[in-house]
């Protein structure tokens, strides 16, 4: 049995061709089922680190799912606001330690514009209670400032004292351009890998002075959105009962965890969908191993007769068949991991571009090595039927020549 592997190989090389396109459909199918199941972990990982340490999301009454995504990862519309009134009275409350105002509903070149005030500087937290930090210059301290994020700035080389314009909508195309109040740049923050890198900030004053005199006032009449922080964690399900109940307006209170563990059971079904798909595509690889096999098993018929002939035992037969599927499916599954990292390498730039989000790439975990051994595993249990078939077939079988 020693002498194995020093059969297998030559074996191989023998077959390189088909060697090599077994290995290729076993490395893509092996990289498509990591990927989707490094994807899933890398965006579970981003999502729960874009926010930490708020305690409530309050917004209109809408669905949870929609209050978080729109208001702190700003992806979809609001539908409603929350009154000035409202905020101030929620603010003011004595088990609240902070707050933070949030307006949405304009835009610098596809950019987010996101009207706030220096609370948002001093309490937003992300990756677990890192604070947000500048690369360089300051928060806006008063009207006619902006703050950027980093792939705002990074996307079209905005340094502190550049004017900007921002224009009325949130989409790339839109309609109103507020050219006669520009802004000046005053910092640029460092970078988080969350969607803060893609938000111009502004205070709610210079907000209130682009839209004119109809908005001429210190402070908004209405706020999109606000995060709360209380004194203690432990009042927080009793204040987002209360604002549930609040009878002055339609408010809903979400928080961020459990809101993040419903967005992931809605997304739960597409995930399994997806990894279904990945097995499936593996599966296919794995039967074009297994026809690989079968197909030269015919045409090495003397090949195995030689063997015997010179003293292989059936079990020989046997074990260098599945040493060579195990070699094929290894292969495959060692390029299957080259390729998978290489997609997400391509896939982070676009990522980080469209979402704001960061996908790390580290080491492969526990469920990807079980990914890995389950497709070696099945290569070998699929590559054990042609194998027993080799068995079975006898030495004057492959001796006799058929013309």
């Amino acid at each position: 049995m020693s002498a194995l592997p020093g059969l297998a190989l030559p074996s191989l090389w023998n077959r390189r061709g088909t060697a090599a396109l077994t290995v290729f459909a076993i490395g893509v199918s092996v990289a498509l089922l990591l990927s989707v199941q490094m994807l899933r972990s890398s965006a579970r990982e981003s999502f729960s680190g874009t926010i930490s340490g708020t305690d409530l999301v309050v917004g209109p009454r809408t669905g949870p799912v929609n209050l978080l995504l729109y208001s702190v990862f700003h992806i979809g519309e609001p539908a409603a606001n929350v009154s000035w009134a409202s905020y101030r009275l929620v603010s003011g409350h004595r088990d609240v330690a902070w707050t933070v105002p949030l307006v949405l509903g304009d835009s610098h070149r596809g950019f987010r514009v996101v009207g706030t005030d220096a609370n948002f500087f001093t309490h937003y937290r992300y990756a677990g209670g890192k604070p947000l930090r500048l690369a360089e210059g300051h928060p806006p301290q008063g009207s006619g400032e902006a703050t950027l994020g980093h792939e705002v700035a990074r996307a079209h080389g905005y340094r502190p004292g550049a004017p900007i314009v921002l224009a009325h909508g949130l989409g790339a195309g839109s309609f109103l351009q507020h050219e006669d109040s520009p802004v000046r740049v005053a910092g640029v923050l460092a970078p988080t890998g969350t969607p803060v890198d893609r938000a111009v900030y502004v205070d709610l004053a210079t907000l209130e002075a682009i839209h004119g005199p109809a908005h001429s006032g210190p402070e908004p009449a209405a706020i999109t959105a606000f995060l709360v922080g209380m004194r203690n964690r432990d009042t927080t399900l009793v204040m987002q009962r209360a604002l549930s109940e609040y009878r002055g307006e339609a408010l809903q209170a979400v928080i961020p965890g459990v809101a993040l563990a419903e967005l992931w059971r809605v997304v739960g079904i597409v995930d399994r969908v997806l990894l279904a798909v990945s097995a499936c595509v593996a599966l296919a690889g794995l039967l074009g191993l297994l026809a690989a096999i079968l197909t030269s098993l015919n045409e090495r018929r003397r090949e195995m007769a030689i063997l015997r002939s010179v003293g292989a035992r059936p079990r020989h037969i046997f074990g260098l068949l599945l040493l060579e599927a195990g070699l094929l499916a290894a292969a495959g599954a060692l390029a299957g991991i080259g390729l998978a990292y290489g997609l997400l390498l391509l896939a982070r730039p676009w990522v980080a571009a469209r979402y704001g989000l960061e996908l790390g790439l580290r080491p492969l975990g526990l469920t990807e090595l079980a990914i890995l051994g389950a497709v070696i595993g099945a290569a070998l249990v699929l590559s054990a039927f042609p194998a027993w078939r080799a068995y079975r077939v006898a030495l004057a079988d492959g001796l006799n020549v058929r013309l």
